[in-house]
């Protein structure tokens, strides 16, 4: 756990490009030393187990497909300023716990919109966006003036409308998550945050997460190995 640095309860803060932002709340301690302790019990190996001796166990583990040895260790994040759009997608991964902003009990009345760069850059599709957005605002509030509940007054908000979420998982179920929304074809909004969670597990579990590679350029994930 060394190098965490803790602000307002938080381990970790990353920040995209002033937008969504990727929090690491809490992760197992000595995640990769657990890992190694839970599969030398296999091969009844502790005699072989020493000083950095993880890494290399690791990667055999990772190498041979023996990846229910990585559910012993897990790591929580916070997700926010970003997308309901994004939290459909994200939370369709159910071996995940996960805790949302509620839309029943927040008052949405100025709520934030997050704008895909393909309809910001495109001035004419920015104005129907903008001008949706607004008349869902419009609504929402006359709707509240109406005496409606937040809960029923939600069905007029749009899935641009920002959000956040914490969801926990296990080593092996996040590994599954950023090689599959890492990839190019994944949408774009989960991509970046799968890109900010593996920055950040490669830093406090860099043996568990060393087989994947951001390319910057691109702004996708690849495996350095298969």
């Amino acid at each position: 756990m060394e190098g965490l640095s803790r602000r307002n309860g938080l381990l970790y803060s990353e920040k995209v490009r002033n937008e969504l932002k990727v929090e690491l709340l809490s992760i197992t301690p000595n995640a990769e030393k657990l890992v190694e302790e839970a599969g030398r019990t296999s091969y009844l190996s502790f005699d072989k187990q020493g000083k950095e001796t993880e890494k290399a166990f690791i990667r055999m583990l990772i190498k041979n497909g023996h990846f229910s040895v990585l559910e012993h260790a897990y790591a929580t994040f916070r997700i926010s300023d970003v997308s309901r759009s994004f939290t459909h997608q994200l939370v369709r991964h159910r071996l995940c716990s996960y805790t949302q902003q509620s839309q029943r009990y927040v008052d949405e009345s100025s709520f934030n919109c997050v704008e895909p760069a393909s309809i910001k850059d495109n001035s004419e599709a920015h104005s129907l966006f903008t001008k949706f957005v607004g008349e869902a605002k419009g609504v929402y509030s006359e709707l509240q003036r109406l005496g409606i509940r937040n809960e029923d007054a939600r069905f007029v908000l749009p899935n641009a409308v920002e959000s956040q979420i914490v969801v926990t998982a296990n080593f092996r179920e996040w590994r599954h998550i950023i090689g599959l929304r890492g990839n190019p074809a994944a949408q774009w909004e989960i991509r970046e945050v799968a890109i900010e969670v593996l920055k950040i597990l490669q830093k406090y579990a860099p043996a568990v997460f060393e087989d994947f590679e951001i390319d910057e350029q691109h702004g996708i994930i690849k495996r350095t190995r298969v």
